[in-house]
């Protein structure tokens, strides 16, 4: 970070995985570990423990215009994390590959985020409230049983996770995508992985 920033990069991770210590959370935790080391503050929402409801579809939430996100009609947690996703300077988003997708944790999260559009009654299609282009980045973390080349292609995760970028008002500058998750369930990650998700994590530090 330069010597003019005063303030240090706030990074917010929001990982999908089903359960604790598997790939995608080793591989999140290496990030950001690195993020913490080069002077970046933390904080890392996982889902699985997170009380958020499934969305309505009730597009309330997409009626009133402006940037700023929508008001949802459920009163859960999610008017927090929504919070903390504004106030952060960066992201992770992490998520597991499941038959071909994101976990349903991670899109039930996804669903949620229909606050950041602006929807009015009538028309055709939604507008995002965090129109291009942006200054946050983001960092996208999948894996998969598949070979890491075959998942990437063959399957939706990491179409998913840009898209949740895009829609929080983020521009994805790296993927690291994981190839062979279930070849061994408490798999060490390579010195490969490791050195480049700090490769990575270093992207999202200010040049």
């Amino acid at each position: 970070m330069s010597a003019a920033t005063t303030e240090p990069l706030r990074v917010l991770a929001i990982n999908g995985s089903y359960r604790d210590d598997g790939l995608t959370d080793s591989i999140l935790a290496c990030v950001l570990e690195s993020l913490r080391q080069a002077g970046a503050v933390t904080e890392s929402i996982e889902l699985r423990d997170y009380p958020i409801e499934f969305c309505l579809n009730c597009r309330e939430c997409m009626q009133a215009p402006g940037s700023a996100p929508g008001s949802c009609v459920l009163d859960d947690a999610m008017a927090a994390l929504v919070e903390r996703i504004e106030d952060a300077d960066a992201y992770v988003l992490a998520a597991p590959t499941n038959l071909g997708s994101v976990t349903a944790l991670f899109k039930r999260f996804m669903e949620r985020l229909a606050v950041y559009a602006f929807w009015p009654r009538g028309k055709p299609a939604p507008r995002l409230r965090k129109a291009a282009p942006t200054t946050k980045k983001a960092l996208l973390i999948s894996s998969s049983a598949a070979p890491g080349f075959m998942g990437r292609w063959l399957f939706g995760s990491c179409r998913q996770l840009r898209m949740t970028a895009r829609w929080i008002g983020a521009k994805p500058v790296g993927t690291l995508f994981s190839g062979l998750a279930s070849a061994n369930r408490n798999a060490e990650l390579s010195p490969a992985t490791i050195a480049r998700a700090g490769r990575l994590a270093r992207r999202l530090l200010p040049s």
